[in-house]
């Protein structure tokens, strides 16, 4: 994939994770951009590719990955700078991801499926 291809699809997961942010707590952070962009690219890129692994499972593994890239930058920049607390959640690691965020993430991989597929069509196609 070229360098602007995956620039642009990386704007769009970042945008699109800070949007659903907004709409769902009525702010976000700029991680959260860098952290979209990186999901988008991974689950609506690579996951998705996983055509031989039944639709349920890539979406499993997607929910997966975000959750894991969740804790990751929860781990490096949300400890110090304190964007979110999942401590009061039910079933939360270190306060950093919960058991109902991650199931929420399933749709939002397929979503996130479906719009990588789509938009790297629509690029493709302007060659």
């Amino acid at each position: 994939m070229r360098y602007w291809k995956k620039a642009v699809l990386f704007y769009l997961g970042g945008m699109a994770y800070m949007l659903l942010e907004f709409a769902w707590r009525g702010r976000s952070d700029g991680s959260m951009f860098l952290l979209g962009g990186a999901c988008f690219l991974l689950v609506g890129g690579k996951v998705a590719a996983w055509v031989r692994l039944p639709l349920a499972l890539r979406l499993l593994a997607g929910a997966a990955v975000i959750t894991a890239l969740e804790l990751l930058t929860g781990l490096l920049v949300n400890r110090s700078y304190a964007v979110w607390d999942y401590r009061q959640m039910p079933f939360q690691f270190m306060g950093q991801i919960c058991l109902s965020y991650s199931l929420l993430w399933i749709p939002v991989s397929f979503g996130a499926m479906l719009l990588h597929d789509r938009v790297s069509r629509l690029l493709d196609s302007r060659k």
